[in-house]
């Protein structure tokens, strides 16, 4: 084996093991995303981890709806059990004591009827009227910030008791608490009701205490650290082998080179490491997301190219009326400003410029379109002849015909011919040429300047030329924004895909 097939297999290996590890960061990325987003919304969600239920609750104005009716249990188990120290959450005291109680009057309820069973469960629907009459004054909601919640719970309760929403609260927890309308509606139906409409509600609420720097304890940090710290290491080691690797690159360079990583590592704002996650699932081949950043980054252009291009074209053409009020054409009509304008090298441009043109007409374009011109001249020396008076006389001759495009292929040769080598002659170096020749450029040039010196006509020009400016830019921003720039984007994407046909 020679040593480029080892340095191939090598490399080979080197690649995949590339490969596999920018796969592995990337879902590392993707799973403590995860729990970024579950962290983020678990407070709102909260209810639905704790109870594992679904059930939709809209309200607009009077109008209440529970969609179902009854909740669906989608979740077998409490997931609060297993997170809510992340949050610091804990039960809140006044609705804990609540359900307490109601546990205890369950407790003798379901026990034979005796004389002191009967006075304990006395006792408890008094202190059950007392603890309702304290939570609604109270309202223990208030910290978990589910004001909304107590309000179901008096809602619920009025209906059930008087079956309207407009009654007293108090007055109907006095009577749900109540020894008669326990005995009349039964004690175990409602407590039926109780616990399927009444202690969901209040097994939300909790209590979540604020820490020394005023904000409401969070120990995500705790479950972030382990994954800061393997980016923390991916990127220091990921910055040397780049600074080793690129001559001039230090380590700093070489952490701006990856800087989507370093919002890994910021313990504030994580919601921004979608960027990073996004970033390593497409270079990992995890997701393709060409087609996104394509659609977005033409979406982005359609959206702001027409108000670049009116203003770009707009303060351009602002500049030129503004220089033209300023009278800058005038001042260099009259070269008064020297600033304008500076011949560096006291270059007559335009002579030399037509001389340039003159050398490429003469040595290159018109020996090229020789023939061309032949048969062009010949033809318009033929249809001048047969324009003659004197040619429908001498059409009928003998040999006419032959000697007319003899002639006419001589003539026509001869005169391309004579105008060629009297432009070479023009070409060919001449102090007395090029001195009369720029003589009547500065003449011509002087002469077009004196007159356009003249007050009237430089104001008149001032003027027209300021107007016709003026319209220019009313007319392009009218055509403009009736323009679709949505269309012009199709029309560049039809383009580059033809041009892409086209090279392949």
């Amino acid at each position: 084996m020679t040593l480029t097939n080892l340095f191939l297999n090598f490399r080979k290996k080197y690649l995949h093991l590339q490969s596999f590890s920018e796969k592995l960061i990337a879902l590392i990325v993707l799973v403590n995303y995860g729990f970024v987003i579950f962290d983020l919304t678990y407070i709102s969600l909260r209810d639905f981890w704790l109870q594992g239920r679904v059930q939709l609750y809209l309200k607009i104005g009077a109008f209440e709806k529970e969609i179902p009716k009854e909740p669906i249990i989608v979740l077998p188990f409490r997931l609060t059990k297993y997170y809510d120290w992340v949050k610091g959450i804990e039960p809140n005291r006044e609705t804990e004591n609540y359900l307490k109680t109601v546990n205890k009057l369950n407790f003798f309820i379901n026990k034979t009827g005796d004389l002191v069973q009967d006075q304990k469960i006395s006792y408890l629907l008094f202190y059950l009227r007392k603890q309702s009459i304290e939570m609604i004054e109270q309202n223990p909601f208030l910290v978990a910030d589910k004001i909304g919640t107590l309000e179901r719970i008096k809602n619920k309760i009025r209906k059930h008791v008087f079956g309207s929403k407009n009654i007293s609260s108090k007055e109907s927890f006095k009577l749900f608490w109540s020894q008669e309308n326990w005995q009349k509606n039964r004690l175990k139906n409602e407590l039926i009701f109780f616990n399927n409409q009444i202690r969901p509600l209040l097994e939300t609420n909790y209590f979540r205490p604020v820490g020394e720097n005023g904000e409401p304890i969070n120990n995500f940090g705790l479950i972030d650290f382990p994954f800061s710290l393997i980016f923390f290491i991916e990127l220091m080691a990921r910055s040397w082998y780049i600074s080793r690797r690129h001559t001039g690159i230090n380590w700093f360079d070489a952490m701006l080179w990856r800087w989507y990583d370093i919002l890994l590592l910021i313990p504030i704002f994580r919601w921004l490491r979608i960027i990073p996650l996004i970033i390593r699932l497409d270079k990992s081949n995890l997701i393709n997301v060409k087609a996104i950043k394509k659609q977005t980054s033409q979406g982005f252009v359609s959206g702001i190219a027409q108000e670049i291009t009116e203003i770009v074209i707009i303060n351009v053409i602002n500049q030129v009326q503004f220089y033209v009020q300023k009278g800058t054409i005038r001042n260099i009509l009259k070269k008064t400003n020297t600033n304008l304008y500076i011949n560096a090298e006291d270059t007559n441009e335009i002579g030399e410029i037509i001389k340039i043109i003159g050398y490429l007409l003469v040595e290159k374009v018109i020996p090229e379109i020789r023939p061309e011109a032949e048969v062009f001249i010949e033809y318009n020396l033929k249809k001048a002849l047969i324009e003659i008076s004197a040619y429908s006389n001498l059409v009928n001759l003998p040999g006419f015909e032959f000697m007319k495009d003899q002639l006419t292929q001589k003539l026509a040769s001869q005169l391309y011919q004579g105008l060629s080598k009297g432009l070479k002659q023009v070409l060919i170096q001449d102090p007395s040429f090029n001195k009369f020749f720029e003589k009547l450029v500065d003449k011509l040039t002087h002469t077009m300047i004196i007159e356009l010196q003249d007050q009237q006509s430089i104001e008149q020009i001032e003027i027209f030329l300021y107007d016709l400016l003026e319209k220019f830019k009313i007319n392009y921003v009218r055509r403009l924004s009736t323009e679709d720039f949505e269309q012009i984007l199709e029309r560049t994407r039809t383009l580059r895909q033809e041009a892409k046909i086209t090279s392949s």
